[in-house]
C-alpha cells in the first residue's frame, strides 16, 4: 500500500472514529451531538438496535456476529449470507450482526458508493441484547485471526458487557449470565485451524485449477508488529506452511505488515532464504526459484472489500499486487470468471469476480464449527463468568 494513501486513511479514520465516538459525549445541557430532538445520536443507535432486537427477538439464545465491516456492495451481500447461514444452521438462535469499524459503519450509514445501510458496533448489540434478556449469549467473530480486532471485541466490548460498564443491567440479570455466554474464536485461531483452512481451500474448486496451472498467491490482511498479535501472525507463515505442503506453487502475504515476511511474495518466488522476525521467533524459511509465468491472487479475507479491490487487484495503482506481479513479468490475474458460489446479487454469470473466504461455503462451515465448540462451553467453566455472581453476604 502506497505510504501516502496509508496516511491518508489513517487521517480520516481518526477524524470519522472521533466522531463517531462523540456520539457518546454531551455537553453541560445533554443535547451536543443530537438529532434535532434532544436526543443524541448514540441514544438514537441504541434505541434503534433495541427496537431490532425486540421486534426479531424469538427466542433467548443469541449469536452476535462481529466484522471489521466494510464500504463495499459486495461485502454486504457476502455478510447477508453469512447471517442467512447461521440462522439455517442455528435452529432456535437468533443471529445479529455487528461492525467493529467505526469507519465502516459511518460510511455504511452516509451511503459511501452505495445504498446507505445501518450496522452498529457490539457495544449497542450487546446492550440490546441484554435489555432483552438472553440467557445464552454467543458472540462469534468472522474476523480471520486472533488479532487487534478480534482482541478488541473480545477483551474491550465482551469484557465491558460482562462487567456491566454503564449499569444497564440488574444484579439478578447479571448473576443469570454467569457461564451463559461465550465467544467464538477466528477462523484460523490455532495452528491446527491454519492447516485446516490450508485443505479446505486446497478442496475449492477455483483454486485447485489455479494452482495447477502456476502461482497462487493469497493477501491477508496482517496487524502491525511491536504489538502482542504474535498469535495472529504466526498464522499467516502457518497457513503458508501448510499450502506448500501440498504444492510449492502455494504463497501467503498480507497487506498491513510492514518490514516482515508478508510483504516479500515476489522475493520467496524469485527464491532464497529468509529470516523472519513475528512476535518473540525468530524464523528461517528457504524458498526455491519458481519458474512458473503465471499467477492467480485470492483475498485471505472474509470479505472483497477495500484491500481486495484496491491493494490486491488495482491496475491503476502500480503498488498493487496485480501491478507488481505483472511488472516482475508473470502474467497474473486477480479476477475470476470460475467461481460458482458467488454471494454478490449484481454479479452476473462470465463476469469478472472476487470470491472472499466468507462467500465459501466450505469456509463458512469452519467458522460455524467454531461457534459449535463455543456453544458447547456455555454453562462450564470455560464460559465466561460475571463479577457480580459471588453469594450476597447476609
Amino acid at each position: 500500500m502506497k505510504k501516502i494513501k496509508f496516511l491518508m486513511i489513517a487521517m480520516m479514520a481518526i477524524v470519522v472514529s472521533a466522531t463517531f465516538i462523540a456520539c457518546n459525549n454531551d455537553d453541560d445541557n445533554g443535547n451536543s451531538n443530537n438529532n434535532g430532538n434532544g436526543q443524541s445520536n448514540y441514544d438514537k443507535y441504541q434505541q434503534a438496535v433495541n427496537e431490532t432486537v425486540n421486534r426479531q427477538k424469538s427466542s433467548n439464545k443469541v449469536i452476535l456476529l462481529v466484522a471489521f465491516g466494510s464500504t463495499w456492495e459486495q461485502a454486504y451481500d457476502t455478510f447477508d449470507k453469512v447471517v442467512a447461514d447461521y440462522k439455517a444452521n442455528f435452529s432456535g438462535w437468533d443471529v445479529y450482526l455487528s461492525f467493529s469499524s467505526a469507519i465502516c459503519i459511518n460510511q455504511a450509514r452516509a451511503g459511501e458508493n452505495v445504498d446507505p445501510k445501518d450496522y452498529y458496533d457490539p457495544e449497542h448489540w450487546l446492550t440490546a441484547i441484554g435489555l432483552a434478556g438472553y440467557q445464552q449469549v454467543v458472540i462469534q467473530s468472522l474476523q480471520v485471526i486472533p488479532g487487534e480486532e478480534y482482541r478488541r471485541v473480545r477483551d474491550s466490548y465482551v469484557k465491558d458487557f460482562m462487567n456491566n460498564r454503564n449499569n444497564d443491567f440488574t444484579k439478578a440479570y447479571m448473576k443469570s449470565l454467569d457461564l451463559n455466554v461465550v465467544v467464538g474464536t477466528p477462523l484460523m485461531a490455532e495452528e491446527s485451524d491454519a492447516k485446516t483452512l490450508a485443505t479446505t481451500l486446497n478442496n475449492e474448486s477455483d483454486i485447485k485449477a489455479a494452482v495447477a496451472e502456476g502461482i497462487v498467491a493469497f493477501m491477508g490482511h496482517g496487524n502491525p508488529e511491536g504489538y502482542d498479535y504474535y498469535g495472529g501472525n504466526i498464522r499467516y507463515l502457518q497457513l503458508e506452511d501448510a499450502l506448500r505442503a501440498i504444492n510449492q506453487n502455494y504463497y501467503v502475504g498480507t497487506v498491513d505488515m510492514d518490514e516482515t515476511y508478508a510483504k516479500d511474495v515476489l522475493k520467496h518466488i524469485a527464491g532464497g532464504t529468509f529470516e523472519y522476525q513475528i512476535g518473540d521467533m525468530t524464523k528461517t524459511i528457504t524458498y526455491p526459484a519458481n519458474t512458473a509465468t503465471k499467477a492467480q491472487l485470492f483475498v485471505l479475507m472474509s470479505i472483497a472489500g477495500d484491500h481486495a479491490h484496491n491493494d490486491m487487484s488495482d491496475p491503476k495503482d502500480d503498488e498493487s499486487w496485480f501491478s507488481l506481479f505483472n511488472a516482475a513479468g508473470i502474467d497474473t490475474k486477480a479476477y475470476e470468471t470460475t467461481f460458482t458460489e458467488p454471494c454478490w446479487k449484481k454479479y452476473k454469470s462470465g463476469d469478472d469476480y472476487i470470491p472472499a473466504l466468507a462467500e465459501r461455503s466450505a469456509v463458512r462451515k469452519l467458522w460455524m464449527k467454531h461457534t459449535s465448540e463455543a456453544i458447547a462451553k456455555l454453562g462450564t467453566e470455560e464460559a465466561l463468568s460475571t463479577p457480580t455472581t459471588a453469594p450476597d453476604e447476609e
